[in-house]
C-alpha cells in the first residue's frame, strides 16, 4: 500500500499561507530533504488552493535545472480534491470525483510509490480524521508572520502523533516527522 506523506512549511506562529518567507531558508540541507521526499513519490495530492498556487508557479520554472524541482512537479501525476475545478490545465492533473476519503483510499491501495501532499488545510483534516495520512513533516522556520495560523481550519480535527524523525538545519529550520499514533 502506498503512503500518504504530508509536507508543510510552517512559521513559529503556525502560519502556512503564502510561504515566500521560506525562500531565504531553502539552502542545500532543505534541497536534500525535499529531494528525498520527491524521490520516494510518484504522485501529488492537493486541495484547490494549493493547486491554484502550484499550477501558476511550477510551469514557469526551468525544468532543465535540477535545482528547481520543476521537472518533478510538472511531470508527476497530480490529484486535486475540488468540487469546482472542472478542466485543470496543468499537465498530468486529475480532479478526484466523489467522496474524498474513498478516492484517496483507492489511490493508496494502488501500486506505486508515496503520494505527497503539501499544505495542511481542510483536505488534510478530512484525511487525518479518516486515518489516511501516514506521515506529516513540518518544516518549522525561525520566522514569525503574525497573521493567524493553520489550526483555525482544523478546529474539529483531533489526532495524536508520535515523533519518528528530526532534522535540524544550520540556518535554524527544523523538520520534524510524525506518524499517527495508534489509538487503543
Amino acid at each position: 500500500m502506498r503512503k500518504l506523506i504530508n509536507s508543510t512549511y510552517l512559521t513559529l506562529d503556525g502560519v502556512i499561507e503564502n510561504p515566500v518567507w521560506t525562500t531565504p531558508y531553502f539552502a542545500e540541507e532543505a534541497a536534500e530533504v525535499a529531494t528525498e521526499i520527491t524521490a520516494d513519490a510518484d504522485a501529488l495530492l492537493m486541495g484547490r488552493a494549493t493547486y491554484d498556487g502550484f499550477s501558476q508557479a511550477w510551469p514557469a520554472m526551468d525544468e532543465s535545472d535540477p535545482n528547481t524541482g520543476a521537472a518533478f512537479f510538472n511531470n508527476v501525476k497530480k490529484y486535486v480534491a475540488s468540487t469546482t475545478l472542472k478542466d485543470p490545465s496543468w499537465k498530468n492533473t486529475e480532479v478526484l470525483d466523489g467522496d474524498l476519503v474513498e478516492a484517496v483510499a483507492k489511490l493508496k491501495a494502488q501500486d506505486g510509490k508515496n503520494i505527497i501532499q503539501y499544505g495542511y488545510g481542510s483536505v488534510t483534516g478530512q484525511l487525518v480524521k479518516a486515518g489516511l495520512v501516514d506521515e506529516v513533516k513540518f518544516w518549522i522556520h525561525p520566522v514569525i508572520e503574525g497573521i493567524g495560523n493553520f489550526s483555525s481550519e482544523l478546529s474539529d480535527v483531533k489526532a495524536t502523533f508520535e515523533l519518528i524523525g528530526t532534522r535540524v538545519f544550520g540556518n535554524g529550520v527544523i523538520v520534524v516527522t510524525y506518524r499517527p499514533k495508534a489509538t487503543a
